[in-house]
């Protein structure tokens, strides 16, 4: 088939596409998606440009003036919308542990099936998710490791699980940008770098902790080589914003979760009741139990307690019914406050002004120290989660700024790594706080949590060309951005169906999970490698093995998957744009392939 067609010829029927890729080629400057096979008219990963709103010193003074209250109008929404953001995370996490903390305590009882490190991974993972909380899940850790229901070692798998689990609200942020792709494809890769940095640590370190014990070992060398005394509380600089707030709505008792694992709790509820005690007690005052609101079975304390005054204390409802009320409220804040958020940063960020902020973020120091950039990054991004005190709150406002163009991929990746780091350091000083009984465990726990880390960012960042989470997360946001349904599918078997099937095959035996889980995962690793040896050294492989053309369709190719999404799903949404669904069909072509310079 010849590659080019004559000025005044007519191509034959059974070759229209050809057109439709011309077409496609000579439109791409009018199409607002980014096209595959325009790449080298616009790169999609590019910061977009930002506007330039003009000199204010053409306008008049009352034009400036009203510019710049305007301005600080946006400034000031800006900072409430992102108050209201970090509230609804807090709240968000208080109705994941009401719906799911007693499960929670329930999955981590069942010591025989944590003995399977695989299935102490994913209970990790599920708890983290459940929750919302990496803190919470560590905390039941501690608690059970401490009260000898599990070893140091049983525990290493769990806390790499609640390491990865932590990604999954920076993944819910980003869904709330997939209204544009270009910014969706930003905002989901940033989300994406985060976990397939979690899980490719992981690939590496389980099986080698299993064989060798390595970050346990290293912990109990560092805590003999350490003499241990109780420190102080880690500044909780956020939650002394966001409290006055959250807990005039809800107020949870988080030893209730530790104790329903350990099984030393007597509350069958979560919702704190008393949050105080009286300075005086009077003779009589046992009479007065209902002066504050009905007494309930499984709350009766001594009449020395304050009643809480958030709006649950004197509820009769479930927490189940708590934790759905939450779960819908909080939801619309979020979203509501995140859609306010990427509106007001695209409208301040304009002119020269947003163009020095983005220049400064994404600024590398100048040669030979260009390579110290990206660990400053990890410093600034370790130091802010700690000031925060919150790693989720961290990447779920680093999400945003990446979808608006204002921090690129490559700065977030080591703000990421950095935030694990800060994230593990403040539950290292906490751990310090803890009791005598509890000290040593607690910061063991805490010290796995760090080393962890540390041997994740010597693995993926220390050398430039295993940084492989940025192209991975690369190739996933153009994924995404052109079948917006797969970030659902991924959302969905990451943190939800995947750890769920391997923890009730855990559930059956350990033998059962490898004989089933083994061959799949070797499977896959095997697709893996037949791919990158098509794109790289095709010469390797056998003839039937160079192309997945012999395969259905639905095996080797999302189109019939989308086509089934996009019809299921409710506007286009789903879909990819028409452009792309052209070009899709054009890829799908054989003999347009066979036509392409590979």
């Amino acid at each position: 088939m010849p590659n080019s067609l004559a000025g005044d010829q007519v191509p034959p029927p059974t070759l229209d596409t050809v057109d439709l890729v011309d077409w496609s080629l000579r439109n791409a400057g009018n199409s607002s998606s980014v096209s595959v096979l325009d790449e080298g008219t616009k790169d999609p990963w590019a910061l977009p440009q930002l506007k330039d709103t003009g000199q204010l010193k053409a306008l008049s003074m009352a034009s400036r003036l009203r510019h710049m209250g305007i301005s600080f109008l946006k400034a000031c929404g800006l900072l409430g919308s992102l108050y209201f953001f970090i509230c609804s995370l807090d709240i968000l996490s208080s109705a994941f542990q009401l719906l799911g903390s007693k499960m929670a305590g329930e999955i981590f009882k069942e010591s025989v099936v944590l003995s399977n490190p695989v299935a102490g991974l994913v209970i990790g993972v599920l708890v983290t998710v459940l929750v919302q909380s990496s803190s919470t899940s560590s905390s039941i850790v501690v608690s059970m490791v401490s009260s000898k229901l599990l070893t140091v070692q049983v525990s290493v798998p769990i806390i790499m699980g609640v390491n990865v689990g932590t990604s999954v609200t920076s993944t819910l942020v980003s869904m709330a940008q997939s209204g544009d792709r270009d910014e969706f494809r930003r905002a989901f890769s940033g989300s994406a770098v985060h976990g397939i940095f979690n899980w490719l640590t992981v690939l590496v370190l389980l099986p080698l902790e299993s064989a060798t014990a390595m970050l346990e070992r290293l912990s109990e060398m560092v805590l003999g080589a350490a003499s241990l005394q109780p420190g102080g509380q880690a500044p909780d600089i956020l939650k002394a914003l966001t409290q006055p707030l959250t807990h005039l709505i809800v107020q949870l008792d988080s030893n209730v979760i530790a104790g329903s694992a350990t099984g030393n709790t007597t509350n069958s509820s979560l919702i704190k009741r008393w949050c105080g005690i009286r300075a005086k007690t009077t003779e009589g005052s046992s009479n007065q139990c209902g002066a504050f609101g009905p007494c309930t079975e499984n709350n009766t304390v001594p009449e020395d307690r304050l009643p809480c005054q958030h709006l649950f204390a004197h509820s009769t409802l479930t927490d189940l019914a708590v934790g759905c009320i939450l779960l819908a409220g909080s939801l619309l804040v979020l979203c509501l406050c995140l859609v306010l958020i990427v509106k007001l940063l695209n409208s301040l960020l304009q002119g020269r002004i947003a163009q020095a902020v983005r220049s400064v973020i994404n600024a590398d120091f100048p040669f030979p120290f260009g390579w110290l950039s990206g660990y400053l990054a990890i410093l600034v991004g370790a130091g802010l989660t700690f000031l925060l005190q919150s790693s989720s709150v961290f990447t779920a406002a680093i999400v945003p700024l990446m979808g608006v163009g204002v921090i690129s991929l490559d700065r977030a990746y080591p703000l990421f790594l950095g935030s694990n780091i800060g994230t593990t350091t403040t539950a290292l000083l906490a751990a310090l706080a803890s009791p005598a009984d509890m000290l040593l465990f607690a910061v063991q726990v805490a010290l796995i949590h760090f080393l962890f880390n540390l041997a994740g960012i010597l693995l993926w960042y220390l050398v430039p060309i295993l940084r492989l989470p940025i192209p991975l997360a690369k190739r996933f946001g153009d994924l995404t951005a052109r079948y917006r349904w797969v970030a659902i599918v991924y959302l969905l078997l990451t943190f939800l169906l995947l750890p769920l099937a391997a923890f009730g095959l855990s559930l059956a035996g350990s033998m059962v999970l490898a004989a089933v889980g083994g061959p799949l995962v070797g499977l896959v690793l095997l697709v893996i490698l037949v791919n990158v040896l098509q794109q790289r050294r095709p010469s390797w492989l056998p003839s039937c093995l160079r192309s997945w053309a012999w395969l259905p369709l639905w095996l080797h190719s999302l189109e019939p998957w989308d086509r089934l999404m996009t019809h299921c799903c409710p506007g286009r949404a789903c879909g990819p744009s028409q452009s792309t669904a052209k070009e899709a069909h054009c890829y799908d072509n054989p003999e347009i392939l066979a036509s392409q310079q590979l």
